[in-house]
């Protein structure tokens, strides 16, 4: 094998002159501009989302002195005695019944949402029942309904029936107050599950419940997960139907963060370390399942 080197240049002659470049296609130019602007306006909405969290994280750092000057410091000393006060060290109430009863709330009531939801959803796609669109709608339009307008006969009717300041009866609400999204999401997952795996199993002798629980659950995990996170959230954040329907005994989280105002102020510290000691399990419940999140919002986008 042999290698051809570059012929030596004549004296006398001029260095030949390198390949002129391809011009670039102006619709190349067009695209890599809108992809650099798309970028950009993607991290500026990135950082007007994450800022209003990284001042509060920095206000529940300052002292109450510090955190109600106008404007505020940025270079004011740190400390921790907000998060003490939050935790009951200054002779305060404790949080963890209320983080005790929002965590039972959110976790119950998920639980029987995703038991209720997922074999209605196998109804509603796999196996649809007549009309199923019209059902589809129905359980949406229970959502459209403001949730004050119902108020006043929950109200009465868990003074009737002795379930006022009861755990149980957030349990029940948020269960049915989440029923209806958690079928709506479901269906769309299950509709695109082969049909050839259940027929398949079928044959194999596996009745309705085995198909529920080892053929359809595991294709379908990421939207069951992405279902049970959206659920667990909307159930953490509630804060009317807690506000108005518990008191001591079943008070939950939310509720116990509107303490910190009261007739004497707005403790902004106190209220910033709170807020930020009360969003720490949605968040790790939502990095914990961040792959299978996208991947259930995602599924069955691409064809």
């Amino acid at each position: 094998m042999t290698s051809t080197a570059p012929s030596p240049a004549v004296p006398g002659t001029a260095p030949a002159r390198p390949a002129p470049r391809p011009a670039e296609h102006p619709d190349l130019r067009r695209t890599r501009r809108r992809n650099a602007a798309l970028s950009l306006l993607a991290w500026v909405m990135g950082l007007a989302f994450f800022l209003p969290v990284a001042w509060m994280v920095l206000t529940s750092l300052h002292s109450e002195a510090d955190a109600a000057t106008n404007p505020p410091s940025l270079a004011a000393p740190l400390t921790l005695e907000s998060y003490r006060e939050f935790f009951g060290a200054g002779g305060g109430a404790s949080p963890w019944p209320p983080l005790i009863n929002s965590a039972m709330a959110s976790v119950f009531s998920t639980v029987f949402v995703l038991l209720l939801a997922f074999p209605a959803a196998y109804a509603l796609s796999i196996r649809p029942v007549r009309k199923w669109r019209d059902v589809l709608f129905f359980f949406l339009s229970t959502k459209m309904l403001p949730i004050v307008a119902g108020l006043l006969p929950i109200y009465l009717f868990a003074k009737n029936t002795g379930m006022l300041d009861n755990i149980w009866l957030l349990v029940i609400l948020y269960t049915s107050m989440n029923l209806p999204i958690a079928v709506w999401m479901m269906q769309s997952f299950l509709a695109e599950v082969p049909t050839a795996l259940i027929e398949a199993a079928q044959l194999d002798g596996a009745r309705l419940p085995t198909v529920l629980a080892r053929v359809i659950a595991p294709v379908v995990g990421p939207g069951i997960a992405a279902t049970a996170l959206i659920c667990f959230i909307f159930s953490w954040n509630e804060m009317l139907f807690a506000r108005v329907l518990t008191s001591v005994t079943a008070q939950t989280a939310p509720v116990f963060l509107t303490g910190f105002i009261t007739s004497q102020g707005l403790f902004l510290a106190q209220v910033c370390a709170a807020s930020v000691v009360i969003s720490l399990p949605v968040l790790a419940a939502g990095f914990a399942a961040q792959d299978k999140l996208v991947q259930g919002l995602s599924l069955g986008a691409v064809k």
